[in-house]
């Protein structure tokens, strides 16, 4: 893909987690001028990672991701049925129930948006260095 701005069709209907890595890693690797470090590569599919994650595990287990790249960004967001907004908690350091992942998708990204849905639901956008 050589071009200033890149999309890839959105990944729907709710495939799996795997899925939605191979498809991110696919898409940048098809990108060039700039293409993605390996680093950069690698932030992009923990971020997807994580926001599939929530989505499945807190958005009604059904979700569609959007992977796009502009000249100085990646740009992922994933839309799921929730309207209820990602949320900083408390890590839980001894239950294994989370509360690292808003945060770190926070700290990795240039930017993220929660923008609600039209008839319902949400997407949640993280704007990435590229």
């Amino acid at each position: 893909m050589d071009m200033m701005s890149a999309e890839v069709p959105p990944l729907r209907p709710a495939p799996s987690l795997a899925d939605a890595r191979r498809t991110t890693r696919a898409f940048l690797a098809a990108l060039s001028r700039p293409a993605v470090t390996p680093e950069q590569a690698d932030t992009v599919v923990l971020v997807v990672s994580e926001l599939v994650t929530n989505a499945l595990r807190h958005g009604g287990g059904a979700y569609t991701l959007h992977l796009a790249a502009h000249p100085g960004t990646i740009e992922v967001a994933v839309e799921d049925p929730s309207p209820d907004a990602p949320r900083l908690r408390t890590p839980d350091l001894t239950g294994g129930t989370g509360g690292f992942g808003w945060q770190m998708v926070n700290d990795l990204a240039r930017a993220t948006i929660v923008t609600p849905g039209l008839g319902g639901g949400k997407t949640v956008r993280a704007l990435l260095p590229r």
